[in-house]
């Protein structure tokens, strides 16, 4: 394993930049084998990531959870498992419906602390595992106090199954209940040169000395300046910036442009300028291809002085995007 830089997530150390397993499940990017999801995570472990986030949602019936721990299995000691619960309600329990500003519909999640040691011991089975890195309810359930969800995961904690918590897609206020009943090391929340945090959220993190893992860091792909058009099956039709991907890619040209001249690639530049916004955000941009893993993990490596980071600075505030960004996404 090639080692990079590491950065803090509250008191839990990991790669600078991780990785997101969610494209690697069939039904979000088009479809894929387990050997080649398999292999991608393979690559990116090798290539020095031990930050690995999942989800019980991902993927058909907690298959992404399987591909994750099939892969890392023999390197288990090494590497940081991160996943989510929520999504997966057991039959006959119910769903609690809300709407997050998706273009395609509505959330139904359930985060019931009576539920929260079944989801664990679910996800422990699929991961073959004997304990959860880092455990993050994957939304608030507008059904239960946050403090309900997060006192359960407290009990996993003293239990040995969970080592730290997480909280994902909440706000500041949410975030300073959460870690008032059990410290959260991490906080997961949309961060892309196209899409940023609320700062009062960013406040309260820093306040607490609560890490940021950074989900769609590449902006579903688009910030690769690789995307000129969308396979049938791919879920990024359903986001409405795809539906302008022309407009938007000669937005982005100005971006592309410092990139090449700094000699990196554009998805190198968008998750370096990240690690250069904030000295505890982790992001964790997803891919299939191992070298494109291997290239998004060797940004942490770059350093962007500070006349090169106004120049970015500079061009993204001239980079509006057409359309709406979508509020669940991936971790890509």
């Amino acid at each position: 394993m090639t080692a990079l830089p590491t950065r803090t997530l509250g008191d839990l150390t990991t790669s600078a930049i991780g990785v997101g397993a969610m494209v690697l499940s069939p039904g979000m990017y088009g479809e894929i084998d387990d050997a080649a999801g398999e292999a991608a995570l393979r690559a990116a472990v090798d290539a020095g990531a031990t930050l690995v986030d999942t989800s019980d949602g991902y993927g058909p019936d907690g298959h992404n959870e399987r591909l994750v721990g099939r892969a890392l299995a023999p390197v288990r000691d090494e590497v940081v498992i991160a996943t989510k619960f929520g999504f997966r309600v057991p039959d006959g329990e119910p769903a609690h419906r809300f709407e997050v500003g998706l273009e395609f519909g509505e959330l139904a999640v359930n985060a019931d602390p009576r539920l929260v040691r079944g989801y664990a011991e679910q996800s422990l089975r699929e991961l073959g595992t004997d304990r959860i890195d880092l455990y993050y309810p994957h939304f608030p359930d507008p059904q239960v106090p946050i403090e309900d969800t997060v006192g359960a995961v407290a009990d996993l904690i003293a239990a040995g199954a969970v080592r730290h918590l997480g909280l994902s897609n909440v706000d500041a206020a949410t975030l300073r209940r959460a870690h008032a009943v059990h410290p959260v090391s991490a906080v997961q929340t949309q961060w892309a040169m196209w899409h940023r945090p609320e700062p009062d959220l960013l406040d309260a993190a820093d306040e607490l000395g609560i890490g940021i893992v950074a989900w769609s860091p590449l902006g579903s792909g688009f910030l690769t300046g690789a995307v000129s058009g969308l396979a049938a099956d791919d879920f990024r039709n359903n986001i409405d910036r795809f539906a302008h991907l022309q407009a938007n890619n000669d937005r982005y040209a100005p971006v592309r442009s410092i990139a090449a001249e700094l000699g990196i690639t554009p998805a190198q530049l968008a998750l370096a300028w990240l690690l250069a916004r904030h000295p505890h955000v982790v992001p964790i941009p997803g891919s299939r291809t191992p070298s494109h893993i291997v290239e998004n993990l060797d940004a942490a490596r770059v350093r962007l002085g500070d006349d090169e980071l106004a120049r970015v600075d500079a061009a993204l505030a001239d980079f509006v995007p057409q359309g709406t960004v979508d509020v669940f996404g991936g971790a890509s």
